[in-house]
């Protein structure tokens, strides 16, 4: 059973804009509790879509987007339910950080939650067992924080169920970005987008540029993509939509080889832009020492072929960073 209280009403026609408050009493205050932005358009019949962003706090362009949607749209230009959570792991979008500074955990691999838990785990608990189970479709706005820059793209969770995983596809592909890239963390559950689609719900994620900073074309891709989605449920009118261009092929992360390691500590040097296409076993960059001159740069490699779809933004790394992502064709089930 939560704690958590709101005093929006999920039934209730127009627009209301309010919190969640979840209570928290640490040493500053000892009956207070951590809010959580959240508000609803709801206006004659159709689906509920849940709008999520700031799931991640150094990741910008999707609280940005549904800030302005929140102001900007009138109960009137809606046929259905738009829930917002803006800003859903509040503490860490006022830090700008990707995990809480209250618990330390990453909110995106909390889900399901623990209603009895640390403040992170209510609030990933109260999106599954309070808002998920309102809705219809589920979008997950990300992008790649502080500590990469990726190629602005829309994601497919992957799905066992053959028809939601088709309508998955269906929607992601509606969100018009310029790539669309199967991503599932490599069987991690925890993830919002991995429980949503356990839920049943139409599922869409994202990665919207990153590197810290708000990317003006990434920006652009997020405002259209999430009208773009709305309409495809019909819950805004299509006239407002811009059609989405078919991306040539789908990609994906090819599991761990995908993934380039950092192997010791030093500063990475890149060899290729985002986007270049690499090949399985072609030298990735280097890691310098820059303390020691007389010791020789290590060199990563690829594990995979395809193109550099995400690249470490701060230089400094230590073993274990992920200094660079390669997506590849997709050649799984698309049906």
């Amino acid at each position: 059973m939560t704690t958590a209280r709101t005093t929006i009403d999920f039934d209730k026609i127009g627009k209301q804009i309010g919190f969640v408050d979840i209570p928290h009493s640490p040493h500053e205050d000892a009956w207070g509790a951590t809010r959580i932005p959240l508000a609803v358009i709801s206006n004659g019949r159709g689906p509920t879509v849940i709008l999520e962003a700031g799931n991640h706090g150094d990741e910008y362009e999707g609280p940005i987007t549904l800030g302005e949607l929140v102001r900007e749209l009138d109960p009137g230009q809606v046929s259905g339910r738009i829930i917002f959570l803006p800003a859903v792991n509040t503490p860490a979008v006022d830090a700008g950080r990707r995990t809480s500074p209250v618990d330390g955990l990453n909110l995106n691999r909390t889900f399901p939650g623990d209603p009895g838990g640390t403040i992170t785990q209510q609030i990933s608990a109260y999106v599954s067992s309070v808002i998920m189970p309102l809705g219809d479709a589920f979008v997950d706005l990300h992008s790649g924080g502080s500590s990469l820059n990726i190629l602005p793209s829309a994601i497919i969770e992957p799905a066992a169920d053959p028809a939601l995983r088709r309508r998955n596809i269906d929607a992601v592909l509606a969100f018009g970005a310029p790539l669309t890239v199967v991503i599932d963390n490599l069987g991690e559950p925890r993830t919002s987008t991995a429980t949503a689609v356990r839920a049943g719900l139409v599922t869409i994620g994202t990665e919207m540029a990153g590197a810290g900073t708000v990317s003006l074309e990434a920006l652009d891709i997020c405002r259209r993509g999430v009208r773009n989605v709305l309409a495809h449920f019909g819950v805004l009118d299509g006239a407002t939509a811009s059609p989405p261009a078919r991306p040539d092929a789908i990609l994906h992360i090819p599991g761990h080889d995908g993934y380039v390691l950092a192997t010791t500590a030093g500063v990475f040097e890149p060899f290729h832009p985002l986007g270049a296409r690499v090949e399985a076993g072609q030298q990735a960059g280097r890691i310098h020492n820059l303390i020691d001159p007389s010791r020789t740069p290590e060199i990563v490699h690829y594990g995979a072929s395809g193109i550099v779809y995400g690249r470490r933004q701060p230089g400094r790394v230590v073993a274990g960073n992920c200094c660079i992502t390669v997506a590849a064709p997709y050649t799984g089930d698309i049906s």
